[in-house]
Order: structure tokens, then C-alpha cells, then sequence
């Protein structure tokens, strides 16, 4: 049987090379998945992530209780610990110049650096790391801001506190929250522990030993991806996008090799009955056929992992060219690689395993006489029916338990049958869409679309890979748009003003807006009328305004600024530990005018309170131009409109206070989540194309015989050429469209069972653009697949065709 082995691999090298580039592709989707997925988090280390690079374990203290014991931590560990944090101290320059910007000016935050290299996290730009008492290195853009160079001196700190430290180096620093405008030794960082702000938590390399009662350690994995979860309100989207596209990884491999073996062993049938005339056993037809999918599987397996490896390392620049936070190159991720492997060797064996016990269960001269198309009258049919119809029924039962107890199982398990469902009722269904579409060709598509159907088993196996793909596309790129729009409106919510100039001391000089609104990135800015108020409850004055300009800046369109007569609406999430709460009666003084008002609660636009005309009416007379409200255009730099208008802010004796530089931390790493969701779909299509065109290939080697009949009757190159062309084309559009409607309902299954519990106010939103664009691309792809399958049918001579075995 070896001869026979070698024999088959050579002389059905065409077909096995289908089969092979299936098996190829199948694994190079599983390892380009974990290469982005890796990647992915690797980005995510690189930026939020930075401070625990290097470590095992991350131990935090109670969130009420002492220092004490995290401290000692460090102490105890040495340089296998590095105390993280920070604390917010007022720092000025040698020549007694304030540092910090906008409503901190005057005061900065000072962190610690790690006594092991190996825990360092900052980036040394320039200059060295502190060493010892009295050094400090600064963030290389607070040092640009306030013109410090390496060797000048800074003041941190007040009191008995108070710190000498003269600059030593430059760093550069991801921006997180223990992100600092300057850093210290650890020793000198503890001068200030007694400070209200100070904060600690310990990244360990290696083994944390025991702990006080209290403490709390994580492994740095747990740690990060809970972080991760926490940007997107608790949802660990990294995990379930690896976790979804693993399971769509092995469904399309199955799928795409399972088909591309199934017409292969079905074009051998003659082969096969004839071995089995001349003595063959079915145990020796049978080994023989598994031997060929083992080196057939091996070989393209190592060659899929090889491609993955390539394309997944040579997606990461192709895609950080895309998207605005890149994503870092991973070491290589081997429990992918092996598992990529482990999947296309045990995908092809399982995927001979069906069509070759099919085979050999066939008496050999039955095996001779054609096969018979699948008939849903035989017994095969209706079990295929009713298995169908069964899954079709309790798919949509658990996908409502799934919206209903917002459970993940249900959802995946009710996606899962819906969609088996749907493969299983493919030669019923496809060839009637498939009719349906090809009336719309008129007498032209007449002969394509006969090809198409004629054969319902054929039509859906070859229709079954992009229908993959198009589902999973639409209800990614959906569920993308609708989370992405919950997100914004989340922030809109939370952020309405992106940065605002406040003066107390005088009102808003007249050109100020006019400066203001000539600085880049500025799309819109208005003055904004009140007056300064003593609040009580609050120490120092407040602006207290009221405007009916707030749509021409505000993110939430001004409903904001609405405010009713008898309350004041303040942003309590501007200030340090509030004692004023929501529902409180503060008094609020303007001169000799008083009001006693109600507080009611939003965030987003500082430290002012929002009162109604009416109510800012019997506080003053005269009210005077306080505020100047910037709304940023789409794209702005942050940091340089942050520092433009912190220069005209200082100029003017006003103070900034912004929301831009918070919002695009929030968005790097949601970016980072969309660039490899981007990277994988992409993928995810091209699996599905190459499977659509095997399997059309496969499928016009089968019918060389019938093709070359239609030549001797007439049928010209170019028009057979055009009918393969009709064809492909009915196919896709029908596989397209189908998925792109299944996708849609499991989007919005996603939608009820995830997003409307992270994200209340969360609306369904349908991308047709992208939508639209999916369809035309997998149409385009489906008639570019068909281009060499057409061709080389086109070349066979109608009397080698006929002669063709």
C-alpha cells in the first residue's frame, strides 16, 4: 500500500495541493489570531501596562488601610520589588516659576523609581537615572513645557518636606496612573507618605512570600487583563475576542477542509470502487486514505504555522499604520503555534475520516454507477432536515435565555446551533436563494445558475466557508460600531466640555476668544457669562454661569448646562474629596446676594457651577464673561492644544482645565482592541475566499467531463468562461447576503446580552457603509476566484475532456 500511497500523491497532486492550501490556511488563521492577540496585549504592557513589564505578581493594600505593609514589601524585597505611585505635590523651578498646567499649576506629581533595572518602567531619553538624595529625572514633555534642562534645580514639596533636587535626566512614560511629571529614588519618595495623596502598590518579580492579613497579590496577567476589562465597564474584551475567533478559527478549518475532502474523495469514487474490484480490502482503501490525509496534514500544518508566523508578524506594521495606538511585536506566542498545528492535523484527519467511511461503505460496483444527489426524501435527507430543524428551533430558545440572564453560554452555545442549523439546511436553502438571485440574470445567468443547483449538496459546501466569513464580519464590525458609539456616548456624557479657561480674579480679557479660537486644533470656542461665588461647603470661590451657547461646544449637544431654577449643577468629580453630595442645600453668596440652592450632580465641564438665568438673575446684576469653553477638533494633538492653551491661559492670569489628554489615554487602548479585531477579520476573510475558491476549483475539476460536453455542443471558451464566471458570482452574493443577515442578528443579540448591561444607553447601530463594502468586496472576490478554475476548464479540448477519467 506504500506504492499506492506515493501513487495517489503524485498523481492526484492537484487535487491534494487544494486540500493542502485549505489545511494551510486553516492554521495560519489560528496563529495569526494569537500573533495579534499577543500583539495586542503586548501594546497594551507597552502603554497602560508599562509599570508591571519585568514583574510576576502586582500586591496592592486595602483601599482604607496603612501603607505600612506595602512599604516594608518593597523593603523587604529590594530589587525585586518596585513601588509604584504618586503623589501631588506643589513644585516650582530654581527661579521660582510654577510647574504643572492649567488648574494644577503650581503643583505636579512626583513618583518612584525602581533600585532594579530590570522593574524600571520610564524610558531614559537622556541624562541618568537618580541615584542618590537631592536627584530627580523629569518627564521629557513637563521639562520641554517649563524649559528645564538637565542640571537645573526644582523645589518639590512644602514644609518640613520640602525638597532640593536638582535634574538629572529626562524620561518618557506611558501615560497611566502612575504616570509622574518627576521621579525620585524610592527613599526620597517616602519623605512624603504622611501626604493626603500619597499612594503605593508593589509589582514583585518572583515569589511575594507571605503577606500581612489584608493584602492582596495578583498575577501580572490577571492584573492587566482586569484593567483591560475595566476601560470597557468590566467586559474583558481582549479574552472574548481571542476566545470568539478561536471558535470561528476551528469552525472554518473544519468546514473549509472537511469540504475540500469531500469533493476530493467524491472525484475518486471510480478509484476507489476499482481497488476494491481488483482485491483491495476496505481496511487497506481505508488506511491508505488516512495515510495520504496524515502527510498531507502534517506538511501543510508545518507550512500553515510557518505562513501564520509570517503574516501575523507582517500584519502588526500594516495595522499600527491604521490604527492610532500600534500594537507591540510579541515574542512568538507557542501555545498558538502548537495549537495551530495540533488543529490542521487533527482537522484533516477528521476531515477524511466522513467522506472515506462513506466511500468504502459503498459496494464497489455501486461505486461505479454515478452518485446520486443529496434527496430529502431518502433517509439521509430527512435526518439532515429534521436535525436542522431542531437546531433552528432551540438556537433562537437559548439566544433569548442568553439576553434574558445575560449569559455568554447561551449566547455562544444558541449562536452556535443557530448557526449549524442554517449549514445543516444549506442544500435546501442555498439552491433556492441561489434560483431566487439567478432570475434577476435573466436568460444570461439561465445555464449558471442550472450549474449552480444542479448539484445541492455541492452548492452549499461550496457557499458554507464565505458564508463564515460574511457572518462573522457583519457581526463584528457591527458589534464594533454599536460598542464604539456607547462608548462616545458614554464620554459625551461624562466629558461635554473638552477644556476650559477660567479667571477669577478679572473676567476674560476680549481677545482671549479670538486667541483661542485662531490656536490649532481648536474647532469652536465661547465665552461663557457669571459671576464668582463663595459656595458654601467649598473653600475656595467658584464660578458660578449660565449660557444658552453650550450646543456650539458641548459634546452632549447642552443638556448640560439645562439647568432648573432652584438647584446648581456643579462637576463634584473635579474636586478632591468633596464634602459637598448630590441632594445637598448649599448657600450660594454673590456680594451681598445670597441663594439657597439644591446641588444636583453631572461631570465634565469643572470647576463652575451651572445655575438657570433666572436663578444667576438674583445673585448679580451685571454678569461678566468668566469661562471660555474650547470644543477640540476630531484628530487634535492633545498634548500641544493642552500646552497652547495653558500658554494663553497663564498670559491672561486665567487657569486651564482639560479633559483631552484623560480621554485619548481612555481611547489608546480601545484602539488597540479595534486594530486587532480589524487585523483578524481581514483574515477571517481571506480564509473564507480561499475556501470558496478550493472548493470551486475542486468542483470544475469534478465536472471536466460535463464542461467539455457543452463544449462539443457549442458552448465557446469565452462563454464557458462566463458561465463559471455567473456562477461564482451567484454564489457569493448569495452567501454574502445570508451572512450578512445572520450577522446582523447575532449583533444584536450581542448588543442585548453585552453591551446594554455595560453600557446603558447603549443604541444598536447597523455600519451600512461598511456593511455595503463587505458585500461588494466578497462579491468582487468571488468572481476573482472563479477567474482560474475558468480558465484552465476553458483550455481542455472538448475531446480530451470527454476522455478525461
Amino acid at each position: 500500500m506504500r506504492t499506492l500511497l506515493l501513487a495517489s500523491l503524485r498523481i492526484h497532486a492537484r487535487r491534494y495541493l487544494a486540500a493542502a492550501t485549505a489545511v494551510i490556511a486553516s492554521v495560519a488563521f489560528v496563529v495569526v489570531i494569537g500573533v495579534l492577540t499577543s500583539g495586542a496585549r503586548a501594546g497594551f504592557m507597552e502603554n497602560a501596562g508599562a509599570p508591571y513589564r519585568g514583574a510576576d505578581h502586582v500586591v496592592e493594600a486595602p483601599e482604607d488601610g496603612p501603607e505600612s505593609d506595602a512599604i516594608e514589601l518593597v523593603d523587604r524585597l529590594g530589587d525585586n520589588a518596585s513601588g509604584l505611585g504618586r503623589v501631588d505635590l506643589p513644585a516650582y523651578t530654581e527661579g521660582g516659576a510654577p510647574l504643572g498646567v492649567g488648574d494644577l499649576r503650581g503643583e505636579t506629581t512626583v513618583g518612584p523609581i525602581a533600585a532594579g533595572e530590570e522593574l524600571r518602567w520610564q524610558k531614559l531619553v537622556s541624562g541618568r537615572f537618580p541615584a542618590h538624595t537631592g536627584e530627580a529625572v523629569m518627564h521629557v514633555w513637563d521639562a520641554q513645557a517649563h524649559e528645564v534642562a538637565i542640571g537645573d534645580r526644582i523645589r518639590v514639596g512644602e514644609g518640613a518636606t520640602t525638597a532640593e533636587l536638582e535634574v538629572v535626566g529626562f524620561v518618557d512614560s506611558p501615560s497611566t496612573w502612575t504616570q509622574s511629571s518627576v521621579y525620585v529614588t524610592w527613599p526620597q519618595y517616602l519623605q512624603w507618605r504622611d501626604h493626603p495623596t500619597f499612594h503605593v502598590q508593589v509589582a514583585v518579580r518572583g515569589e511575594v512570600g507571605q503577606l500581612p492579613e489584608g493584602m492582596t497579590v495578583q498575577p501580572v496577567e490577571d492584573y492587566i487583563g482586569e484593567s483591560l476589562a475595566a476601560l470597557n465597564n468590566d467586559v474583558d474584551f481582549m479574552a472574548l475576542m481571542g476566545l470568539l475567533f478561536a471558535g470561528v478559527a476551528l469552525v472554518v478549518s473544519v468546514l473549509v477542509v472537511a469540504n475540500t475532502f469531500s469533493i476530493l474523495f467524491a472525484g475518486r469514487l471510480r478509484d476507489f470502487a476499482l481497488l476494491r474490484c481488483v482485491g483491495a480490502t476496505r481496511a487497506q482503501v481505508l488506511g491508505s486514505v488516512r495515510r495520504e490525509a496524515a502527510a498531507v496534514g502534517g506538511l501543510a500544518s508545518v507550512a500553515g504555522t510557518l505562513v501564520g508566523v509570517g503574516l501575523g508578524y507582517g500584519l502588526l506594521p500594516l495595522i499600527n499604520t491604521l490604527a492610532p495606538t500600534p500594537l507591540a511585536a510579541p515574542a512568538p506566542p507557542v501555545p498558538w503555534l502548537l495549537g495551530g498545528f495540533a488543529v490542521g492535523l487533527l482537522v484533516t484527519m477528521l476531515a477524511s475520516w466522513l467522506p472515506t467511511r462513506q466511500v468504502i461503505r459503498v459496494s464497489p460496483l455501486a461505486a461505479l454507477r454515478p452518485p446520486a444527489a443529496l434527496d430529502v426524501r431518502t433517509a439521509t435527507g430527512r435526518v439532515r432536515l429534521g436535525l436542522a430543524a431542531l437546531l433552528l428551533l432551540t438556537g433562537p430558545a437559548l439566544l433569548a435565555a442568553a439576553m434574558v440572564r445575560d449569559s455568554t453560554l447561551f449566547m455562544v452555545a444558541g449562536g452556535a446551533a443557530v448557526f449549524t442549523g442554517v449549514l445543516l439546511l444549506g442544500p435546501v436553502l442555498v439552491p433556492r436563494l441561489v434560483r431566487v438571485s439567478g432570475a434577476l440574470l435573466g436568460r444570461a445567468g439561465r445555464l449558471a445558475t442550472q450549474n449552480a443547483v444542479r448539484d445541492p449538496r455541492r452548492t452549499a459546501t461550496t457557499t458554507a466557508a464565505l458564508l463564515v466569513g460574511a457572518t462573522l464580519t457583519t457581526a463584528v464590525l457591527t458589534g464594533m460600531a454599536t460598542w464604539r458609539a456607547g462608548l462616545d456616548e458614554v464620554n459625551v456624557r461624562h466629558n461635554p466640555i473638552d477644556a476650559a479657561l477660567t479667571s477669577l480674579e478679572e473676567p476674560v480679557p476680549t481677545d482671549l476668544l479670538d486667541r483661542v479660537r485662531r490656536t490649532p486644533g481648536v474647532e469652536q470656542a465661547v465665552a461663557v457669562d457669571g459671576a464668582v461665588a463663595r459656595v458654601s461647603g467649598f473653600d475656595a470661590p467658584l464660578p458660578v454661569l449660565t449660557t444658552s451657547a453650550a450646543p456650539q461646544v458641548a459634546r452632549d449637544g447642552g443638556s448640560f448646562a439645562q439647568v432648573e431654577p432652584g438647584t446648581i449643577r456643579l462637576d463634584l468629580d473635579a474636586f478632591t474629596d468633596p464634602s459637598v453630595r448630590p441632594g445637598d442645600q448649599v448657600t450660594v453668596r454673590v456680594g451681598d446676594r445670597e441663594a439657597r440652592l439644591r446641588v444636583v450632580s453631572l461631570s465634565g465641564w469643572g470647576r463652575a457651577g451651572m445655575l438657570a438665568p433666572q436663578t444667576l438673575a438674583q445673585l448679580t446684576d451685571a454678569p461678566e464673561p468668566r469661562v471660555v469653553w474650547v470644543r477640540a477638533t476630531a484628530g487634535a494633538d492633545p498634548l500641544k492644544l493642552v500646552d497652547d492653551l495653558d500658554g494663553l491661559a497663564d498670559a491672561a492670569g486665567a487657569q486651564l482645565e482639560d479633559r483631552l489628554q484623560a480621554q485619548a489615554a481612555a481611547n489608546r487602548e480601545r484602539d488597540l482592541l479595534a486594530g486587532s479585531a480589524l487585523g483578524l477579520l481581514g483574515v477571517s476573510v481571506a480564509i473564507a475566499l480561499i475556501g470558496i475558491g478550493n472548493t470551486l476549483g475542486l468542483s470544475v475539476l469534478e465536472r471536466a467531463r460535463e464542461h467539455a460536453l457543452l463544449r462539443a455542443l457549442g458552448l465557446t471558451r469565452g462563454q464557458l468562461r462566463r458561465t463559471l464566471a455567473a456562477e461564482a458570482l451567484l454564489l457569493s452574493v448569495v452567501a454574502t447576503v445570508l451572512g450578512t443577515v445572520i450577522g446582523v442578528g447575532f449583533a444584536w443579540v450581542g448588543y442585548e446580552t453585552f453591551v446594554k448591561r455595560a453600557l446603558t444607553h447603549a443604541t444598536m447601530v447597523i455600519p451600512w457603509p461598511s456593511l455595503g463594502a463587505v458585500v461588494l468586496i466578497a462579491t468582487l472576490a468571488g468572481l476573482l476566484a472563479s477567474v482560474l478554475p475558468a480558465h484552465r476548464a476553458a483550455r481542455v479540448t472538448p475531446a480530451a475532456g470527454v476522455s478525461l477519467d
